[in-house]
This record gives structure tokens, sequence and C-alpha cells, in this order.
């Protein structure tokens, strides 16, 4: 039968298999070879970049190809699809919802029972953007005095260096404080986080699902840092990025005057104590 087979025209053959007669012609242009060599070039350069991203290994394959064999970085990107591989970089969202963790209610409905330092402290994350990839700044301010209590930037958004600035702001101020507000962020309905709260008996506050505003002095402390430091200085490394931070975060709690504190520095509120203020140097 398969000797017959090859024996009937083109026609015949297409019509007895059911398949069109340009399929039989067709010739791929697609050469196997060339498209299994330049996955193997990606892999390499990936294995040794891992933070490079399908436009850099793009240019990077175009430097050693003449001006007419360029390769389109849209292909170099199907082919790292195909390879299951991606620039490993923080992400820019900080707020991953983890549905099996723990939950509880807002607390601070009645703002105005806040009225003291050390009555609730509120934390969280922001990521800022910096020449090498995104790192990640956490911060932990009283809600009374806008006073940063703690703060620590990272690369990385693990449970542990919020767990660590906790730490760091008790032991700094010796005081815990009554409650402490966070949003809904995996780092912190984590049994882990939720435990170190317990031990100390720190009620728990967490804000609503996409509700920024209830956590809005931390909100304004991310907006001050960004607008008056980082995009007006913006920084080549992160460890100038870290100075200043330090430096900033410094200026803010001693020497910036707060509108909605009567232009007294989060210092003065939070000790008490007018000395606190550090005068502005022009």
């Amino acid at each position: 039968l398969s000797s017959d087979m090859y024996n009937l025209a083109v026609r015949n053959r297409c019509r007895l298999l059911d398949i069109n007669r340009s399929n039989f012609y067709y010739k791929s242009r697609i050469d196997i070879s060339k498209i299994n060599s330049l996955c193997k070039d990606i892999h390499n350069i990936w294995s040794k970049y891992q933070f490079f991203g399908y436009r850099r290994i793009t240019e990077i394959i175009n430097q050693d190809r003449n001006h007419n064999n360029k390769i389109n970085c849209k292909k170099i990107l199907r082919l790292m699809r195909v390879l299951k591989i991606k620039a490993l970089y923080p992400s820019r969202k900080t707020t991953i919802i983890n549905k099996k963790d723990y939950k509880y209610p807002y607390l601070l409905e009645d703002k105005s029972k806040i009225d003291k330092p050390n009555h609730t402290w509120a934390i969280d994350i922001t990521y800022i953007k910096t020449p090498v990839g995104f790192v990640y700044l956490m911060s932990l301010i009283d809600w009374s005095s806008r006073f940063v209590v703690a703060s620590k930037l990272s690369i990385s958004m693990e449970t542990n260096n919020c767990i660590q600035i906790l730490k760091k702001g008790i032991k700094n101020h010796k005081i815990i404080p009554t409650i402490i507000n966070t949003d809904q962020g995996s780092q912190f309905t984590s049994g882990n986080w939720i435990n170190e709260l317990k031990k100390r008996n720190i009620q728990i506050s967490m804000d609503g699902k996409g509700r920024w505003v209830d956590n809005v002095i931390i909100e304004r402390f991310w907006r001050t840092v960004k607008y008056e430091q980082i995009f007006l200085n913006p920084p080549d490394n992160i460890e100038e990025l870290k100075r200043q931070i330090t430096r900033f975060i410094h200026f803010y709690n001693y020497q910036r005057p707060h509108q909605s504190l009567n232009y007294k520095t989060p210092s003065q509120i939070y000790y008490n104590d007018d000395s606190k203020r550090k005068r502005i140097r022009f």
C-alpha cells in the first residue's frame, strides 16, 4: 500500500491524507540549528548575568552581528519565555496579600485617641529605583509625632527585615507601642510577624484592602523622602542611597518643621522637648 501511495500524483496523495497541497510543498524558513544556537547564546548570557533582561541580552548578541543580520528584541523575549528564564530583579509591587495568613481589623478609625507618642506606630515598605534595579525602604514611624523610629534599606521584602526594624525601634527607644498598624502585605500577615507582636502584647491593626489612606502618615513620609531627597539627588549606587536616606531621616526628625505639628519637628513632639530641634545650617 505504501509503494502504491508513492506512485500516486501529489494531488491524489494529499486528497487521501486530507491535507492541503500547499502544506506538501511548504518548506520552513526557520533554521532549527540557528535557533538552537541562539537559545544557547541567550542562556549563556543569562547564566552569567541573571539580572539582564531581554533588551540587554539582545544588545549583547547584536554586537557581534552585522547591520543586516540584527536580532529583534521580541524574538529574544519569545525564546526566553520558551526557555523559561527572565531577569531577576525586585518588583515594584510591595503589598502582596497571602490569603492563607492572618488578617486583623483596622483600629484607627477614631484618630483622636492617638494623642501621645508611642501609642501607635505604623510600618510600611516602599520601592526606590536605582541604576542597578529596585531596592526597598522599610520604615517604622510614630503616628502622633511623625518621628521615624527605625528604618532599613534592603534588596528584598522578607518578613525578617521588618522584624529587625521592629526590634531596633523598641531597643533604641526602650518602649513598646500600644498599636502597630500595617497594610495587608504578606510580610505583615505572616505568622512570624504576628507572633512578634503578640508576644509583646502589641495590638494589631491593618488597613482595609486598597485603603492606602488608612496608613496615610507613613504614605506622606514616602512622598516626602522621595520628592525632597531622592528625586532631586538621584543616587549612583546603593551605598550612596543609604547615606542619603540616613542623612535625610536625621534632617526629617530633628530639623524639618511640620505644618501639621504647628511647625515643630517630630523630635520635639516625640520627646516633648523643644531643645530637641537642631538648627538648619545654610
